[in-house]
């Protein structure tokens, strides 16, 4: 077997002097708060074995990692009609551009922008009973983890600064591709976005694109082997 941890120690010492010249995203207020000191490294093989170095075991709001989990029950629930509403192509324009949109019809290129996440929080809504609670324990079936949590006052500073993202909504709202009450939509997605995880949870939450045998703690597969290689395909 590979020699993981002298992998990522190797990887995490090369990184953790290096100056970061990046800035935390202070356009969500409550995420201003978070030390740009963190950095944590996690490995979760499909065999069960764990490496983790520097803050992997620290909670962190996943932001727009959770849009993998929200396309992937949608694509479990709706199947290949899916991407009728939602494309599947690279969008070359910032995650939260409305140019786009307008040139294609309310239909967003792909559903790791915030538009393609926001009309997949939209089926979702049409699905599940109370979306907030489905969608959780849906994640907790997903990595075995009964404690997993929405991070309220993220959730809430992400509703009080989401203009763009109201916006977003509002205007695919126009072309007939968001179906149900924009409110409930958007408190929705800006919840899923506060979902709290560390890197070791994260890292066995995803082991089903990687694990072709990969059951719920309820004994389900996720998705077919087919849906699982779209959705990777659509990840490169």
């Amino acid at each position: 077997m590979k020699n993981y941890q002298k992998i990522i120690t190797q990887i995490y010492n090369n990184l953790k002097d290096i100056d970061d010249t990046g800035k935390i995203a202070n356009y969500i207020p409550e995420l201003a708060n978070v030390s740009d000191s963190n950095f944590g490294v996690h490995i979760t093989t499909i065999d069960s074995n764990y490496f983790g170095i520097g803050d992997s075991d620290k909670k962190f709001s996943i932001q727009s990692i959770s849009k993998i989990l929200t396309l992937t029950l949608a694509y479990q629930l709706e199947g290949e009609k899916l991407w009728k509403r939602v494309d599947v192509e690279p969008s070359g324009n910032p995650f939260n551009s409305l140019l786009q949109l307008e040139s294609d019809l309310g239909i967003p290129r792909n559903p790791f922008i915030n538009a393609g996440a926001i009309v997949v929080c939209d089926i979702l809504i049409s699905h599940l009973k109370n979306s907030k609670e489905d969608f959780l324990n849906f994640c907790k079936d997903l990595c075995k983890n009964p404690n997993l949590k929405y991070s309220e006052k993220v959730a809430q500073s992400e509703k009080s600064s989401g203009f763009r993202n109201i916006a977003l909504c509002n205007f695919m709202k126009s072309f007939g591709n968001i179906k149900n009450d924009i409110d409930v939509v958007l408190d929705f997605y800006f919840y899923t976005c506060a979902l709290e995880m560390t890197c070791k949870e994260v890292s066995e939450i995803f082991l089903f694109l990687a694990d072709d045998n990969f059951i719920t703690q309820k004994g389900k597969r996720v998705l077919t082997m087919s849906q699982a290689k779209r959705i990777n395909a659509i990840l490169l």
